[in-house]
């Protein structure tokens, strides 16, 4: 019997953005993960009447020679080799430096200056060996450009690839054996043998899975510049977090405000970490003491400006909360919150309103973290919460105060991890007093040179704001 013919058929699937997963034929919920309007239309090919659908090669990973396992002892004797960034702040969040066979996402927002930091970081690695700058946005001539303008060296041993095809990046890998590869962005590469556009979620999958295996494969650590979407998450689909090592977040105000490079993900150090970063003409540079430059243009003796003791990972920071109460003519106050998450601000009002209590049902609540920061972690609540009583009851607190702990829905306001490291921060810096939760002060968290008050219930925040204001 003769062989049917070969023919590839063109069809439809539909993948999940945040998955990654695949479906026949579309439907409100991703059958995989079960997130809502997801689902998005991709063209595919498919080999024959029965076969299934093409794929490119180099996506599977082997470990061990033959395709057998390798013994845990045996690995444990290969220690990861880091590379240095030549920024102190960058090599802490990733935990020591740049890991060979390491890849690396960095997202954030356009303008914010990831191609400058990329750029940056590019120069100072190239004193280890070649690096490959792969764009798809840019030009050699614009790339060429800006290294000029952060005083990048003539002689630095670093290779330009103006190209959106993963086969081209590829060849120049193998043509000059680069130590560190740079892909501004990975949203512009794209793979021949897939018909998708550049940045779809079959192209992203591809691209990454063909990264991902190089990097392994031949030792060479890969930096990804990824773009972000309107809610501040990396584009295209959650695989893609899952496929690379390290994911970097780079916040920052395009307007001039500080940077910050913080680590979601990371396998070969601590989350959490954050490094702050500023702006200049001549490029980004790091800041020695963040807490002084966001507490630089701090108001004195102004009602509803606190201090707050944050702990972004292991580093201690101290951020000033601004709030400002007013009353409202309209049925239903707002509550408008900067750098803080909504919902909480919404939460502690009404915590307030019923435990302290205090007169915000019929006042607009404003709540901002000054110097665009923001901050997420529970131990927020109290410094948020003293700043709305300081502006409800009009009194200003002490300049050298500093606040921190976690607001319960019964009014309890709870310990907090890191207390120590958070005071002795606020010692450094001039801070002689602290409000902070009692069972950390009954814990013996409080260092030597701050005078602590610890406080178990958000009705004693609006006494002891009143006897200050009454100076006992």
């Amino acid at each position: 019997m003769a062989r049917r013919p070969f023919v590839i058929v063109k069809g439809t699937v539909w993948f999940c953005n945040e998955c990654g997963g695949e479906a026949a034929k579309w439907s409100g919920q991703c059958p995989h993960c079960k997130a809502w309007n997801t689902l998005v239309e991709e063209k595919v090919a498919h080999r024959g009447s029965g076969g299934g659908r093409t794929k490119s090669r180099g996506t599977s990973l082997r470990v061990g020679e033959g395709g057998g396992a390798v013994a845990l002892t045996e690995a444990m004797k290969d220690e990861s080799v880091r590379l240095t960034t030549g920024m102190g702040e960058i090599d802490r969040v990733l935990g020591g430096g740049l890991v060979e066979g390491s890849v690396v996402l960095i997202g954030g927002e356009p303008g914010a200056g990831k191609s400058t930091l990329v750029t940056q970081l590019s120069t100072q690695l190239a004193s280890h060996g070649t690096v490959l700058y792969v764009s798809g946005e840019e030009s050699t001539a614009q790339i060429a450009s800006r290294a000029r303008r952060l005083g990048v060296s003539d002689d630095a041993p670093v290779r330009l690839l103006a190209s959106g095809e993963v086969s081209a990046v590829e060849q120049a890998v193998r043509m000059h054996s680069p130590r560190v590869v740079v892909i501004d962005s990975v949203q512009t590469l794209r793979v021949d043998e897939l018909e998708s556009a550049a940045g779809s979620v079959t192209q992203l999958r591809e691209v990454t899975a063909r990264l991902v295996t190089m990097a392994k494969q031949e030792k060479r650590a890969v930096l990804l510049i990824g773009h972000v979407t309107k809610d501040g998450m990396i584009a295209g689909p959650k695989v893609l977090e899952h496929l690379v090592d390290v994911v970097l977040s780079f916040d920052g105000d395009r307007s001039g405000g500080p940077r910050v490079v913080r680590a979601l993900k990371n396998r070969f150090g601590a989350t959490g970490e954050l490094a702050v970063l500023e702006m200049t003409r001549d490029g980004l540079r790091e800041v020695p003491d963040p807490s002084a430059l966001f507490l630089a243009e701090r108001p004195k003796d102004v009602p509803g400006s606190v201090v707050l003791a944050s702990a972004d990972g292991a580093r201690p920071l101290l951020l000033e909360v601004q709030a400002l109460v007013t009353p409202t003519a309209m049925p239903s106050p707002r509550r408008v919150a900067t750098g803080i998450d909504p919902t909480r601000l919404s939460i502690l009002c009404a915590v307030l309103a019923q435990r302290a209590p205090l007169p915000l049902r019929e006042h607009d609540v404003f709540v901002a973290m000054a110097g665009g920061a923001s901050v997420d972690e529970p131990a927020a609540d109290l410094g948020i919460a003293c700043s709305i009583a300081s502006s409800v009851v009009e009194v200003a607190l002490p300049a050298d105060l500093v606040v921190f702990g976690e607001v319960g829905l019964a009014g309890e306001i709870r310990a907090v991890p890191r207390a120590t490291i958070r005071l002795e921060e606020a010692v450094k810096l001039g801070f002689k007093r602290a409000l902070v939760p009692r069972a950390n002060v009954e814990r013996g968290e409080v260092p030597p040179g701050v005078k602590a008050v610890g406080v178990g219930h958000v009705r004693e925040i609006a006494a002891w704001i009143e006897r200050k204001a009454e100076g006992r």
